[in-house]
């Protein structure tokens, strides 16, 4: 029994960084393997309720879209009236809104920018976590060495 235990101490000690290495692979594979097959398993029992949801959330953004349409059309119509002496009132209306809108929209645009900008989109802490990960096994490694 205890040489059983010697040989098995040796053979860890004899394994080399590589053997260690695609063990680790190894197990990296079987463990990225078992959570695709989750993944899957679970997104096919939710498909069904995700189709009606993208169904309705499609239905949903036309209507938003069409209010938009039909409310930008009513404050046109508002600034027309405003120029009601005016033969180009429609035109004038028309650019009046539409100018209004890219104010807006560019307005929106540039904090929105600022804001990633400011905050970044990396995933910050997932990416210390690698990097801990990687001096462990460069330390490891060396210690095996």
């Amino acid at each position: 029994m205890k040489s059983d235990v010697n040989e098995n101490r040796s053979a860890i000690e004899n394994r080399s960084v590589v053997d260690v290495l695609n063990e680790m692979k190894e197990e990296a594979k079987r463990f990225l393997q078992t959570r695709m097959e989750l993944l899957k398993s679970e997104l096919k029992e939710k498909l069904p309720n995700l189709k009606i949801a993208a169904l309705l959330a499609a239905l949903g953004a036309v209507l938003l879209v069409t209010a938009y349409l039909l409310l930008t059309l009513a404050l046109v119509a508002l600034v027309a009236v405003a120029f009601k002496d005016n033969d180009y009132r429609w035109a004038l209306a028309l650019v009046s809104v539409g100018v209004l809108w890219c104010i807006i929209g560019g307005g929106a645009l540039y904090f929105a920018k600022r804001e990633f900008e400011l905050k970044g989109l990396a995933p910050k802490r997932t990416i210390g976590v690698l990097k801990g990960d990687k001096i462990w096994i460069e330390r490891e490694a060396k210690n095996e060495i």
